[in-house]
């Protein structure tokens, strides 16, 4: 991987003025901050303020600005209501689209027959793909369909509109994707990259522009509509969010407008909401819909994660419309359970991707292309959106699964300055389909071209100046632990909903240490464990005595350096545990208090076991506790050189408690515990009784035989008993536990003595692997 580049954002000072300005949107605050952030961002007098931050000051466009086209659309669906003409809403499977069509179908609904004059047709992203196809206007022509709308889609779709046409059906395109050459044959097309990219409609997503074609309608057509245009804007600002565009003009004021009625609605009893299908989904997500980090991270991924997993994502608009409680009760449970299946498909083509890298060589590489017959297609664009971030290159992952016609289908993200979109369709000869943004693609290629594109797109790249190919993240403002808490997080809220070109805020904390850490595998909406990662902490700096909680999802206890560090983070309130948190965004080690220290492989080992240092180790990582497996010792290996330290090996040959003593000592603690109710870590579990994470759960499972009760409290553990003893299974789970202790004991014994040359060995293969 690339050395990743750090960059703090520029420290001009906000004027005195601005700062007051600032502070009559946080009187109870100090404001600092947050006029600290927006005079960065560009925002620098009390008019751009107002109109930033209060709904109310911001002046919105009308949907005529989209000139004769939203004339077109809207005089050809006053003629198909007045006719009686069958319209089909054509939509996209992801989360863009399935809001889009939603909005078309409530919208729209209120003119035209749902159900009679008017369906909606999603595409299965394994056997469709995006856009327009024949076979589905095929589908679509036996039914009758004289217009089709499509949404978030069907801009450069120009074979199938052509073929549309000839069927005698007529389209009005909604999108916001990237422009044909020329106009396409369609009766209208509403896609703001006509409009100036100064305009405050340019950068909306396709539910964005689906809305204000209702809109239009809603105009057009008053007094008949029964349901208030309002009621749509919920579900723009989920589109809107999901789809990661620029949270700029419009855009910004149609989200905030969402989200405030997002969370309205929550807050309504169950019975009583608009939108029982989403409340279900925030429940699950344990979100309250009041920030678009709920929908970045709760309802987006979920949405996206049908047709990831299933293909066919059509059940999820009726999941965001419909008023049947039970109905919808049921999607959302179907649709967590693909949310949980694409977080473990994810972690699986994560890591063989990352196996992969090791076999390039990125200082001669400019754009990752990877291919795999195994690989997930649905999650191949998450994958490479972090590997892009992770390596600072563009990343395009293909999947040659079930080949059809020989095609590999894939997913392609980029970063910085570098137009993918562009980069790739300048390889279209090589292509079956492609269509996205500048930072996001999917394509499809024949197998055999596959070696001849990763030349090409390289060679292009490489003689393109100006593209960055390394790996940044910028922090926008440096605390410290004692700033963190309830008051900045609800002065940078100010700054929200953010999103692109209004990123939420990154929070550098220099010269901290980490506590308290521990992963786990997440679990599903079943309790069944996911295999995803998560690491919770505590951090500490100087500035504080106290610690404050945070999360690093994804990555492993092992990966946070053991000493003091830099870390970039942002900052959270968690719905669930009620508390705020930092979520771990890099972290490096101090880059001013810790000297470098270039050591070989050779170099790394310290040996001091058994024995007392003869010098101070402070500049050493410090490995005090023997361990019990090569694995576990090449995880210490990788924090020393991934710290460059050199690691001090200093266990003492280990002095065992029979295993039978350790299990009388187990039941003990139990008893007390569950007599007292005193809560327990499980790392205070593991020091009293001197074994491994696995034989404890071992150890757990044999205690339930003997009837006790584990419950988690937040990162505690509370032990109540009951009478019933099973007493077979407990037996059999007993002789489990002491066969794991022994098994740990000879394996510390083993390594207490193994050769130094054998572990400079180990340290050897993992530096260079």
């Amino acid at each position: 991987m690339s050395e990743q580049q750090w960059i703090l954002a520029s420290t001009e000072q906000p004027t005195e003025s601005f700062i007051q300005a600032v502070k009559k949107y946080t009187p109870d605050k100090r404001g600092y901050f947050a006029a600290q952030l927006l005079w960065q961002r560009g925002i620098r007098d009390s008019s751009q303020l107002d109109a930033f931050v209060n709904t109310q000051s911001y002046q919105a466009a009308s949907p005529f600005e989209f000139g004769q086209e939203m004339h077109l659309a809207v005089e050809r669906l006053k003629l198909a209501r007045d006719v009686g003409e069958k319209i089909a809403i054509w939509g996209d499977f992801d989360a863009d689209g399935i809001t889009s069509t939603a909005v078309l179908w409530d919208g729209l609904g209120q003119f035209f027959t749902q159900n009679t004059q008017l369906i909606y047709y999603i595409p299965n992203r394994f056997t469709e793909s995006h856009g327009l196809n024949c076979k589905g206007i095929d589908h679509l022509v036996k039914q009758d369909i004289k217009l089709i709308v499509t949404c978030d889609t069907g801009s450069t779709n120009i074979q199938e509109i052509t073929y549309a046409k000839e069927l005698g059906i007529n389209i009005i395109v909604t999108d916001h994707h990237t422009l044909p050459i020329e106009r396409p044959p369609v009766t209208a097309i509403i896609n703001p990259r006509y409009l100036p990219s100064t305009h405050s409609l340019f950068n909306l997503s396709g539910v964005a522009v689906a809305y204000l074609l209702v809109e239009a309608v809603y105009q057009s057509l008053p007094n008949i509509a029964q349901q208030p245009l309002e009621d749509l804007l919920d579900l723009v600002a989920v589109g809107l969010i999901a789809d990661l565009v620029q949270l700029s003009g419009d855009c910004r004021y149609l989200a905030q407008l969402g989200i405030q009625r997002l969370q309205e609605d929550f807050q309504q009893p169950p019975a009583a909401r608009r939108r029982p299908g989403v409340g279900r989904l925030l429940e699950l997500c344990q979100k309250s819909g009041d920030r678009p980090t709920d929908i970045s991270f709760g309802l987006g991924p979920r949405i996206n994660a049908v047709s990831r997993i299933q293909g066919d994502a059509t059940f999820c608009v009726e999941l965001l419309t419909s008023r049947d409680k039970e109905r919808v009760n049921q999607l959302a449970e179907v649709t967590e359970l693909a949310n949980t299946r694409r977080k473990s498909l994810q972690k699986d083509v994560a890591q063989q991707v990352a196996q992969k890298l090791t076999q390039l060589d990125l200082s001669t590489t400019s754009v990752i292309v990877l291919e795999d017959p195994q690989w997930a297609v649905g999650v191949l664009g998450l994958v490479a959106g972090q590997v892009a971030h992770d390596t600072g290159r563009p990343t395009i992952l293909l999947s040659t699964e079930g080949v059809e016609e020989h095609l590999a289908r894939g997913s392609a993200r980029s970063i910085n300055s570098v137009d993918l979109y562009q980069l790739v369709k300048d390889q279209a000869h090589l292509l079956h389909r492609f269509g996205g943004h500048p930072f996001a693609a999917g394509l499809s290629l024949p197998v055999e071209n596959i070696p001849l594109f990763t030349e090409a797109i390289n060679q292009q790249l490489r003689r393109l100046s100006g593209a960055t190919l390394t790996p940044t993240v910028q922090a926008d403002l440096a605390v410290t632990v004692a700033d963190l808490g309830k008051e900045l997080f609800l002065e940078l809220k100010l700054l929200e909903p953010c999103g692109m070109g209004n990123p939420v805020p990154k929070l550098l904390i220099k010269n901290c240490w980490f506590e308290n850490a521990w992963h786990r595998n997440q679990q599903d909406s079943q309790g069944k464990k996911v295999q995803y990662i998560k690491t919770d902490f505590e951090i500490k700096d100087d500035s504080s005595k106290s610690s404050f909680p945070g999360v690093w999802w994804g990555h492993y206890k092992d990966e946070l350096p053991p000493s003091r560090c830099d870390c970039i983070a942002e900052l959270d309130y968690n719905t669930f545990k009620k508390r705020y948190e930092i979520r771990l965004v890099a972290v490096r080690p101090c880059v001013n208090s810790v000297e470098t220290l270039h050591v070989t492989s050779l170099q790394l080992i310290q040996d001091w076991r058994n024995r007392q240092p003869e010098h101070s180790l402070d500049s050493a990582l410090l490995l005090k506790d023997c361990p019990t497996s090569w694995e576990g010792l090449r995880a210490w290996i990788r924090r020393s050189l991934y710290n460059r330290q050199p690691l001090a090996i200093a266990w003492s040959k280990p002095e065992h408690s029979p295993p039978e003593q350790i299990w009388l000592t187990l039941v003990g603690l139990a008893k007390y515990l569950s007599r007292t109710n005193q809560p327990v870590t499980r790392v205070q579990l593991l020091e009293k009784l001197c074994i491994g994470d696995q034989t404890l759960h071992l150890g757990f499972k044999a205690l339930k035989f003997m009837g006790f009760t584990i419950k988690r409290q937040d990162r505690s553990m509370i032990f109540s008993q009951d009478s019933t003893i099973e007493s077979t299974l407990a037996e059999a789970a007993i002789g489990q536990f002491l066969a794991a202790v022994r098994e740990e004991q000879f394996q510390r014994e083993y390594f207490a003595s193994v050769p130094l040359s054998t572990i400079e060995a180990l340290a050897h293969q993992t530096a260079i692997s």
